[in-house]
């Protein structure tokens, strides 16, 4: 694995080049782990952000067979679809049926994006949800080919007046979805992006070319780590 740092404007990212899909998921589960030990014998919890995505999917594979202090684990979403909660496109199913249905993290730690409640009053109620959530202790993030995170899409504006904003006209159906504003996307100790596959190349470019993207938009103070397969740099 090589690290190599750069800072883009606000955002200081740490790039890791893995040669394998393998090997890129167990780095993700095991930084995952750590992070989680680490949160809760420092602040008695451990807070997670989840992406959807086939990368996520295959380290949230690997969690469900994990040993973990579960009982302390606090789950939330990066963004959701808004369909209905058995749509197989809800990030939130995919990561149910995939890992959290199979671990005994509490009922009421595991936070759904209430998508199918529409765009407007979705984000209004994780809106509600996220106030009572202090400061993320990780977020794990994707990037599509043209360089959006989360729903966070380009030439959309950015909207950053509450914690998860409704989006509209979204370039990949459905055209209505629900995200976590970038402003509280940043409000986290660690980013973990997952950026696997050749068609990100372009994407990739131009963040590290400094061109505006959605993705150079999430700026925590500690930086954000960049993990690569399949991708030059």
């Amino acid at each position: 694995m090589q690290n190599r740092n750069q800072e883009k404007s606000k955002q200081i990212s740490r790039w890791h080049d893995f040669k394998t899909q393998d090997a890129i998921n167990h780095a993700t589960l095991n930084r995952i782990l750590a992070a989680a030990d680490e949160a809760i014998a420092a602040r008695g919890h451990f807070s997670i952000v989840l992406a959807g995505g086939g990368t996520p999917k295959s380290v949230y594979a690997l969690l469900k067979d994990a040993k973990a202090n579960w009982a302390h684990w606090h789950v939330y979403h990066n963004d959701d679809r808004c369909l209905p909660v058995d749509d197989s496109e809800r990030n939130s199913l995919m990561a149910r049926t995939t890992w959290l249905n199979h671990v005994e993290i509490p009922a009421s730690q595991i936070h759904d994006i209430p998508a199918e409640l529409g765009n407007i009053e979705g984000a209004k109620a994780y809106s509600n949800i996220l106030a009572g959530a202090p400061e993320f202790d990780l977020v794990l993030l994707g990037l599509g080919e043209d360089g959006h995170t989360a729903s966070l899409f380009p030439n959309q504006p950015v909207d950053n007046s509450a914690d998860a904003v409704p989006v509209f006209n979204a370039p990949k159906p459905p055209a209505d979805r629900i995200t976590l504003s970038q402003q509280r996307l940043s409000n986290t100790r660690e980013v973990i992006f997952l950026v696997t596959g050749a068609g990100k190349q372009d994407a990739v470019n131009n963040w590290r070319n400094g061109i505006a993207i959605p993705a150079n938009l999430i700026t925590p103070k500690n930086g954000v780590d960049v993990y690569c397969f399949g991708v030059n740099f």
